[in-house]
């Protein structure tokens, strides 16, 4: 049994290591959960359901140990010791060296998403400035994660094609939006190169099949491959968010370092030492007890803005299903960022209705702070803040928020993260997706699946008359027309 946590922010409950604070230390993340119990937060998760997480959590460790058995949790072996392929991977980057200013990822959704987290958690903004000549001879990197033709006209209008290289990534090696992408792409990179376009070509894609594989084996083009048992969503340490990362200067090792020292807290059958599981618990119970079905991730650190809009389609594609039995399950998650939705969200996360859970992201060390001048000191709307940090600052709203929720019967929690460097953020990464599938045994849903979007997909393939379309184009035929008068 679990003891049920009792003392407030910011004593840890579960936590997954420390160290002291330095680049070179051992991975330090912790989850501080008090808030999410009614003892602090009134009508949070009670004692007794509390207890019968380890039961629950048992299961879906049965479920979880099937998975990994039938080989469909690849995006674990994508941090192992000897990843195959990564030697070669990085040789390649080596060899691009400064023969490209820019860097250009074709992709959507899990092809895109996980590169632009990582590069604003893992370069400053600074580096895409297009007069930075602090890059040390490393690319600019751009993700065209959309469709919108005014991004993309922009980007390309802007950029030397001579001196750009292309990433094109898609796991099914036919999504509509990315092979659009892609032959806007080889039709300039022809005109202007002609045969030497292949030179600024990379595709990341399944190994065996697909219209990318199809093409880089009658072509020759350079291609990385995504496992066949890595979904999209769960590729961001794949050579899908590997290359991209490595070319720009990222230190991937570090990254799988951390994501690896993740994995072996993560087995744990022990739910207090297992922080994926108590993550996956503590929200499943909310969920499902409380009526929280609103998830809001809401880092207090501005590299990890876009950190969030990873997670949310990590956790909304994974768990929002129809179960066997018809049922419709699966929370909402919400991205926010603080300080700034304590100005935005905040007032309806605090007084709107009762259906949410925060997770609170806080970073302990930032590279720089910035003293608060001690001014105006006769006017005291000003003078308290003399003499502070910038960073103490962050804490201290990031403290009072959370205790502000506990105070109005709203559930919270905190992930601690020692800094934002390569190895916490590949352990965070770990930590998530390995909560996503517990929390996918938990509801009794596959969690690697996304049937909804399928489906989507299917009736754009039919509206654009792909040939092996048929019977969508019959499907979406058949479907109600808009009324006129409701236009």
């Amino acid at each position: 049994m679990i003891d049920t946590p009792r003392s407030i922010p910011d004593a840890t409950h579960a936590t997954t290591g420390a160290a002291p604070l330095t680049p070179s230390s051992s991975m330090s993340i912790e989850i501080d959960y008090a808030y999410m119990f009614d003892g602090a937060t009134r009508g949070a998760i009670s004692d007794e359901a509390w207890s019968t997480a380890p039961r629950h959590f048992a299961n879906a460790r049965a479920v979880f140990r099937r998975q990994r058995e039938s080989d469909l949790l690849g995006f674990i072996d994508l941090a192992a010791e000897n990843v195959p392929g990564l030697n070669l991977l990085h040789r390649f980057v080596e060899g691009i060296g400064g023969g490209f200013d820019d860097l250009v990822v074709l992709g959507i959704g899990g092809s895109a998403l996980g590169n632009i987290a990582l590069r604003s958690a893992l370069r400053s903004p600074r580096w895409n400035e297009w007069d930075d000549q602090r890059r040390a001879g490393k690319p600019r990197m751009h993700v065209l994660e959309n469709i919108d033709p005014t991004s993309m006209y922009e980007l390309l209008d802007r950029i030397n094609i001579e001196r750009t290289l292309f990433i094109v990534i898609s796991k099914s090696g036919g999504t509509a939006e990315t092979m659009a992408q892609y032959l806007i792409v080889r039709e300039r990179l022809e005109n202007a190169l002609g045969d030497r376009h292949h030179n600024h070509l990379v595709f990341i894609t399944d190994p065996g099949k697909g219209a990318l594989r199809a093409l880089a084996l009658a072509e020759g083009t350079v291609t990385f491959d995504i496992p066949a048992n890595v979904g999209g969503r769960f590729s961001v340490l794949s050579p899908a968010g590997l290359f991209p990362l490595a070319a720009i200067g990222v230190d991937i090792r570090a990254l799988l370092a951390g994501a690896r020292e993740m994995i072996t807290r993560c087995e744990s059958d022990d739910l207090s030492k297992n922080p994926a599981g108590t993550f996956a618990l503590l929200q499943w119970l909310a969920d499902t007890q409380l009526g929280c079905h609103n998830h809001i991730m809401m880092p207090y650190s501005d590299p990890l803005r876009e950190f969030s809009a990873w997670w949310v389609q990590l956790w909304a594609e994974s768990l929002g299903k129809v179960r066997p039995d018809g049922t419709s399950v699966g929370p909402t998650p919400i991205p926010a960022l603080g300080v700034t939705d304590q100005h935005s969200q905040v007032q309806l996360f605090m007084e709107g209705p009762r259906d949410k859970t925060v997770t609170f992201i806080n970073v302990k060390k930032t590279p720089v702070d910035i003293a608060i001048p001690k001014l105006h000191e006769a006017v005291t709307e000003l003078a308290y803040l003399g003499g502070h940090t910038l960073k103490e600052l962050l804490d201290v709203e990031r403290r009072a928020t959370a205790a502000a929720l506990a105070q109005r019967g709203k559930p919270s929690m905190t992930i601690h993260l020692d800094q934002v460097d390569a190895q916490h953020v590949g352990g965070l990464i770990m930590m998530l997706e390995y909560a996503t599938i517990y929390a996918g045994a938990l509801y009794g849903i596959d969690p690697l699946d996304q049937p909804g979007v399928e489906l989507g997909k299917k009736f754009t393939y039919a509206q654009l008359n792909r040939p092996d379309t048929e019977a969508a184009r019959g499907e979406w035929a058949a479907l109600a027309k808009p009324e006129p008068r409701l236009v």
